[in-house]
């Protein structure tokens, strides 16, 4: 590999810009929900500043400094020690229920969310094991080679095995938006190393099986589907957040109403801070605001589509790959449920939403992709 001993200008600003409007856009939105919430007015907007932001950049730039062959050698390490961290979360004085679900880990005053990094050790894994795998630049001379290097012991079945670990764990909090990311993510890692297409094609199908199960056997995902398939069936009840969401939104107009404006945060819309904020934001800035949001994002997963195109080491391809199709798929899962398309999912909006361990785990990617930038 060649390397350029910088990284690439354009993500590196895409990345300025998505964060510090990032910052800006939680000021706005967070205000009045501490306010009511903490009685302080910046409780929220402090605490991502210093368990989030902060951590996050000092982190991040650990990652963007050191070789991508660290990362390689240790990756399966780090997958181990977040499935740990996973199963933590169940036992009592180290994980705590909130709102009945099992999600974090309290070590005295700090708390933090094992699924949140989940999402960048399990890239990096994958990356790592489909590329020790598949190396495509590598004729297969025999006849016999080719036949094990298709052999569904060799990848697909571990990959079946190792989800189903994750599965069951994410299951069992439960965290099905995070299971669904991670899911998407690995399907199109897998086929992205050019494993053969019907490996692709039984993955797909089982997943789609087993999406259908978990959501007929807990009624509150079945009421978000049908509540999907038909909103105005139950308006006022699970029907309640699209319908606000819709109205934010609308709201907005062209324009928007201005910053820190916004109706809907003062109580009427659901999670304003997390799950919602993309709604919150659209009435405040309107079209052109939510516009230039989505434009930020889509050249974010392009510029990084093509860093992976133009890098000829295979574990750094399928890594800027991943993480390209990490932040691409939930930011358009997130702003996609509050208008409706899909399903309303647990999912925060990358770089934007409250969360310290989510925003951590993004910048922990971003410098890992820049440091790939490195390498052409």
């Amino acid at each position: 590999m060649e390397n350029k001993a910088h990284p690439d200008g354009i993500l590196l600003g895409l990345c300025v810009l998505l964060i510090g409007g990032g910052i800006l856009i939680l000021a706005s939105v967070s205000a009045s929900f501490s306010l009511q919430k903490t009685g302080t007015t910046f409780y929220f907007l402090n605490h991502q500043l210093l368990f989030g932001l902060l951590p996050g950049l000092l982190f991040g730039f650990l990652a963007f400094l050191l070789p991508l062959a660290f990362f390689k050698k240790w990756s399966f390490l780090f997958l181990i020690g977040n499935i740990i961290l996973l199963g933590l979360v169940f036992v009592p004085g180290i994980g705590e229920a909130r709102e009945g679900v099992h999600r974090w880990i309290f070590l005295g005053p700090l708390s933090f969310q094992p699924s949140e990094f989940l999402k960048i050790t399990f890239i990096l894994y994958m990356a790592s094991w489909l590329a020790s795998k598949y190396q495509p630049q590598t004729p297969i001379k025999s006849q016999k080679s080719r036949n094990r290097a298709r052999s569904p012991t060799r990848t697909l079945m571990p990959f079946i095995l190792l989800m189903g670990l994750i599965g069951l764990l994410l299951i069992l909090q439960p965290d099905i938006s995070t299971l669904g990311i991670v899911g998407l993510i690995a399907l199109l890692m897998y086929f992205l190393a050019r494993t053969p297409l019907w490996h692709t094609a039984v993955i797909l199908g089982g997943g789609l099986i087993a999406l259908a199960i978990l959501v007929m056997s807990a009624p509150y995902r079945l009421n978000r589907f049908l509540t999907f398939l038909n909103p105005s069936s139950d308006p006022l009840g699970h029907g309640y957040q699209i319908k606000q969401a819709l109205i934010g939104i609308g709201s907005g107009g062209i324009t928007g109403i201005g910053l820190g404006l916004s109706y809907q945060k003062f109580g009427l819309l659901p999670v304003p801070i997390s799950d919602s904020i993309f709604a919150i934001f659209a009435e405040e800035t309107g079209f052109l605001g939510a516009a230039i949001l989505i434009l930020l994002l889509f050249v974010f997963a392009w510029r990084s589509f093509q860093i992976s195109k133009h890098v000829q080491d295979r574990f750094a391809s399928l890594t800027a790959a991943g993480i390209a199709l990490w932040i691409f798929f939930q930011s358009a899962f997130n702003m996609a449920s509050m208008l409706g398309i899909v399903p309303l999912a647990g999912i925060p909006l990358p770089f934007i939403s409250y969360g310290g361990s989510a925003l951590v785990a993004e910048l922990v990617a971003v410098g890992i992709l820049l440091n790939i930038s490195k390498y052409r």
